[in-house]
C-alpha cells in the first residue's frame, strides 16, 4: 500500500488540516500526511493569462515521490488552468501518481460573497478526493451526488457530497486491489 502526500502551498489551519487528513483516509482508504515539501510552482506560471497550467504542475510533482506506489496532491492559492478551459478547480493524472487542487474559486470572497470558511473546507474536501479517485484510475460519474461527478461550476461542488458512490467505491477498492497485487513485496 502506497502513501498519500499533501503538499499545502499555503497556510492551512491544524482544524483543517485534521478534517482533511480524516476525510481523505476514510474516503481513499489509504494513509494520508500533510508534508512540507520544497516544491517552486512558478515554472507552470503563464503570464499572458495569469494563471497556472495544472497539467505542467503535475509533472513537476513526479519528482517529490520516491516510491511509485504514492500519490501526491498539491494544494494551491493561485488559479489554474489547462489549455482547452478557462479554469479547472483542479486536475489530476489519470490513473497516475500526482493532483492538484486550488482554492482560488473555491472562496466565495472570489464570487463577490462574504468568507465562509466552512464552505471552502467542504469545498477543498470534495475536490481532493475527487482528484485523488481520477490518481487510482476512476472517470467521471454521472451520479450528481457521487463526489466523482464532474463541476464546471462551485454551485455543483455544493451539491455533491465527499462520498464515492457504491459504483465509484467498488471501482476504487478493485483498483487498489489490482496495486496490491502488483506491488512488489518488501
Amino acid at each position: 500500500m502506497g502513501q498519500i502526500h499533501i503538499l499545502p502551498l499555503l497556510e492551512i489551519k491544524a482544524e483543517t488540516r485534521a478534517q482533511l487528513l480524516e476525510a481523505i483516509e476514510q474516503q481513499v482508504q489509504w494513509p494520508a500526511a500533510i508534508e512540507a515539501l520544497e516544491f517552486d510552482p512558478r515554472f507552470a506560471y503563464d503570464q499572458i493569462r495569469g494563471q497556472y497550467h495544472s497539467s505542467q504542475i503535475l509533472l513537476g510533482l513526479h519528482s517529490k515521490l520516491n516510491r511509485p506506489q504514492d500519490k501526491i496532491i498539491a494544494i494551491v492559492p493561485f488559479d489554474l488552468y489547462i489549455p482547452i478551459l478557462t479554469y479547472v478547480f483542479g486536475e489530476a493524472q489519470l490513473d497516475g501518481p500526482a493532483a492538484v487542487v486550488s482554492l482560488f474559486r473555491l472562496r466565495p470572497e472570489f464570487y463577490g460573497l462574504p468568507p465562509v470558511p466552512a464552505r471552502v473546507v467542504e469545498r477543498l474536501i470534495k475536490e481532493s478526493i475527487h482528484e485523488l479517485g481520477h490518481t487510482f484510475g476512476l472517470r467521471h460519474c454521472p451520479q450528481p451526488e457521487c463526489v466523482l461527478h464532474a463541476s464546471t461550476y462551485v454551485e455543483e461542488i455544493d451539491l455533491k457530497s465527499h462520498t464515492f458512490c457504491p459504483d465509484c467505491s467498488a471501482l476504487l477498492q478493485a483498483a487498489q486491489a489490482k496495486r496490491r497485487t502488483a506491488a512488489p513485496a518488501g
